[in-house]
């Protein structure tokens, strides 16, 4: 506990250098309450930099996002890109529609500004892909998007990226807020009122000229979509990205169509939490004639779902069955280069392109480090994130993908097949790859750190009756992964990677069997053994985690 005097000091002198009289007055109003147990969460350390950059509850205090960490941010950023001899550096930033995005954006271009370098701010709240593709575009030496993505409403965010595109990896992350705890005050950082660029929409045109390149010239564009932008920055985007395409416009679910920081239709703006994609099939139910997939971005439409009719009800393709939907029509139309995903990703990625005589890299979980493999074509994560067009969006794109995916129905739509067809041919030719996932969203993170650890300590010996034939603890590293906070088991037809999420307080547990296939016949029984196999496997590994 801390001493309740030095807590108070400590408080005090935060809010004699809050710039914002928001949380300037929520913080003042703690103090003079003496509210010690919301002071010690919020003044009990600082929200930590690292690879996913920062993510956090708004509100006031060094544990918080807020305007006054997001200024130390920016002058951390500052700092390491001028020790690195980028004296004249241009910086991007982008930011979404959540609640003090367009604050924080501001701030980080008055930082860089005041540190001597260029800053050049996107026009408006766009997708973080846009961002992305900015920064190659505009030859930047860094980018910054204000986002918390998927993330709850009271949440923001911060990523960073450097020069090439791509996020941050160790040893920038670890450099970078080396620089921002070397702030002593926000005196420090000068940040005039003007002197950056705010960009006009021609850096948006250059995207949408670049989202062209994802399709072939002469294919199909037939199919028809409904969309949702789950109260995100995606719609316009999206749009004109399909009408440059000559797709039929979407059908836009008007619940969830323009920006809401509050996302006051959703518990979770992300596609994957139950109920999420409610309305968009509401909607798709009473369209007629009726579409043939349903689309949605997260809020910052870096992200992809899509889903299909299935019998008289609409269904979410999984992450996985996308991203090998995806890999099968880029190998259908002749993709050079190498297939990348995650190792929380389906190992059916690898077996595609193994078929088709293609490189394959397996990287750490999330865009970060799939971005960086040599000579990328095209890379995927589970967690509904693709990269379609590496040259253009070193990084997950959900407009690009959602064209790619829209080609793609469009070309089965013209034979009378549909997603659910060619996942079948799919199965039939390199056996039946079913996913699941076990996530559990804690309060006391402590939960999650006694649950890794139980694991290491006794691991288990078998899953659903399965032996696991290898066990790995991730932060030891591999021949080919660097060390990561995860585990890995190895089971007789089976697959188990435990982690603690990056950006979200969960326990994430993913989990893969593999059935084969002789022919389209069997595909039924081994739907059903690979339900059973998962469900067991969900069961056992919650009692050996203890969660």
């Amino acid at each position: 506990m801390q001493d309740t005097s030095n807590l108070i000091a400590r408080a005090q002198a935060w809010l004699a250098e809050d710039p914002d009289p928001e949380t300037r007055d929520e913080l003042a109003k703690l103090i003079d309450a003496e509210d010690t147990e919301e002071l010690t969460a919020r003044f009990t350390g600082t929200l930590q930099f690292g690879t996913a950059g920062l993510r956090g509850e708004l509100g006031a205090g060094p544990m918080r996002m807020n305007r006054s960490v997001v200024i130390r941010a920016a002058a951390g950023l500052a700092a390491y890109l001028k020790a690195k001899g980028q004296t004249d550096a241009l910086v991007v930033v982008g930011y979404d529609a959540r609640h003090k995005s367009a604050d924080f954006a501001r701030d980080t271009a008055a930082v860089m500004t005041g540190a001597g370098l260029r800053a050049a701010v996107l026009p408006r709240p766009l997708p973080t892909p846009v961002l992305a593709f900015a920064i190659r575009h505009l030859g930047a030496a860094a980018g910054v998007e204000v986002t918390a993505s998927h993330n709850p409403p009271r949440d923001n965010g911060y990523k960073v990226y450097l020069g090439d595109g791509s996020q941050i990896v160790p040893p920038a992350d670890a450099e970078i807020a080396a620089e921002i705890d070397a702030i002593r005050s926000l005196n420090d950082v000068p940040r005039p009122e003007t002197g950056w660029e705010t960009l006009t929409d021609d850096v948006l045109d250059a995207y949408l000229a670049r989202t062209d390149a994802v399709l072939s010239p002469k294919s199909p564009r037939t199919a028809r979509a409904v969309y949702t932008a789950m109260h995100g920055v995606g719609k316009e985007t999206l749009l004109a990205a399909f009408a440059r395409a000559g797709f039929p416009a979407p059908v836009l679910v008007a619940e969830q169509a323009e920006p809401d920081p509050d996302f006051p239709t959703v518990a979770f703006p992300n596609p994957e939490e139950p109920g999420a994609m409610d309305l968009a099939f509401a909607t798709a139910a009473r369209t007629t004639p009726a579409p043939d997939l349903v689309i949605a971005n997260d809020p910052d439409a870096d992200r992809c779902a899509a889903a299909v009719k299935d019998g008289d009800e609409w269904r979410m393709l999984r992450g996985d069955e996308v991203g090998a939907l995806l890999a099968a029509h880029l190998v259908k139309r002749g993709a050079r280069g190498t297939f990348a995903e995650s190792i929380v990703s389906s190992s059916l990625l690898g077996r595609i392109a193994a078929k088709a005589d293609l490189p394959y890299e397996e990287t750490l979980t999330g865009f970060k480090w799939i971005a960086r493999v040599e000579g990328l074509r095209y890379g995927y994560e589970e967690a509904l994130g693709y990269c379609v067009d590496p040259d253009g969006v070193r990084d997950k794109d959900g407009i690009t993908a959602a064209l790619l995916l829209t080609e793609l129905a469009s070309e089965l739509k013209e034979e009378g097949r549909t997603f659910l067809d060619l996942l079948d041919d799919i199965a039939v030719e390199h056996g039946l790859h079913a996913t699941d996932q076990l996530s559990v969203r804690v309060e006391d993170l402590s939960l999650i750190t006694d649950a890794m650890r139980r694991l290491r300590e006794q691991p288990p010996t078998e899953l659903a009756g399965l032996p696991v034939t290898k066990a790995e603890d991730l932060t030891r590293g591999t021949e080919t992964l660097p060390p990561t906070d995860g585990l890995r088991y190895t089971l007789d037809g089976a697959r188990v990677i435990v982690r603690p999420s990056g950006t979200e307080p969960k326990l994430k547990c993913y989990l893969e069997v593999v059935v084969p296939v002789a022919e389209k016949s069997a595909l039924p029984t081994a739907r059903a053994r690979a339900t059973d196999l998962l469900t067991a496997i969900k069961r056992d590994l919650s009692a050996a985690a203890g969660i």
